[in-house]
């Protein structure tokens, strides 16, 4: 899977969760600032990601990742 179509997968996982459009997301935006993420909806993403790309994450080092970039970039070293 190339890193476009992984980014594609996690925007609209991102969408889903948390209920934004997916236009007002950006690879630079803060899942808690930008997207109005609580601690729930952190755990969720977590749960949705690794559901979506069928992955165990390591759930401390999954909660350090602030923004959809960060996520992209984790989720990839996942997939390797």
């Amino acid at each position: 899977m190339d890193r476009v179509e992984l980014q594609q997968r996690i925007l609209k996982v991102i969408a889903n969760v948390l209920k934004v459009d997916p236009k007002e997301i950006t690879p630079t935006a803060n899942f808690a600032f930008d997207l109005g993420a609580d601690s729930m909806q952190s755990i969720e993403l977590i749960a949705a990601f690794e559901e979506e790309f069928g992955i165990e994450m390591d759930e401390e080092r999954a909660r350090e990742v602030q923004t959809v970039e960060g996520a992209v970039d984790f989720i990839a070293g996942y997939l390797k």
